[in-house]
């Protein structure tokens, strides 16, 4: 799901060229109408949703002195209520059961949030804002709809990931040259590994780790 129709075709075509069953809707977060539409859209192409991963955001370097209440409002709009809005829209399919099966477990939930929030990001208000929301969400759904529905709702807050146009965007090449020093291991994450932790945290090799 997405709101340029140009990167849902390009994403769908990466995917049919490894054999996956892959369709591109239109549509923006912030429209619960939207939201609504797509869910639905998806439940009626495929014939059931087990996994929700929510992964829109905005950002833009400003002062919070520069910042208008429309910018910080659009942010939030975006990751935070979006965020919800994807989640409530899902819920009533995620927990019929994942998997597309008969079966006592809810779906799985995934929500994409940052660091920006742990401390304090210089220019980041807004997004710091918004995705403190996020895992908010994150940890409030994990009780209500575990407990409720046994839906597994679980977030990934990522460091600064290199091979990212927000990288290229937010952070200029003189300054990423003098923060590798600061991470643990003198590099940026990628997105390969922003992958394999979501493929993991959806999949039944985390009951697994979890019964151990």
């Amino acid at each position: 799901m997405g709101r340029r129709k140009q990167v849902l075709d390009a994403a769908v075509s990466s995917l049919h060229s490894l054999g996956i069953d892959a369709y591109g809707f239109e549509g923006d977060v912030c429209k619960q109408e939207d939201a609504r539409r797509v869910v639905e859209s998806t439940v009626k192409h495929f014939g059931h949703l087990d996994i929700l991963v929510n992964a829109a955001a905005g950002n833009f370097l400003v002062s919070a002195e520069d910042l208008s209440s429309n910018g910080f409002r659009t942010v939030m709009d975006t990751d935070s209520v979006g965020t919800f809005t994807m989640c409530h829209e899902a819920l009533k399919y995620l927990k019929k059961g994942g998997h597309g099966r008969n079966s006592s477990r809810g779906g799985s939930i995934l929500n994409i949030s940052a660091t920006l929030h742990y401390a304090a990001t210089w220019y980041q208000i807004h997004v710091s804002a918004a995705k403190a929301a996020v895992d908010s969400i994150t940890k409030n759904l994990a009780l209500e709809w575990g407990t409720d529905y046994d839906i597994r709702v679980n977030g990934i807050a990522p460091g600064p990931i290199g091979d990212t146009p927000g990288m290229s965007k937010l952070v200029p090449d003189e300054i990423k040259s003098k923060t590798r020093v600061h991470m643990p291991l003198y590099k940026e994450g990628q997105r390969w590994d922003i992958a394999m932790a979501a493929l993991y945290l959806v999949s039944d090799a985390v009951l697994a780790s979890i019964n151990l």
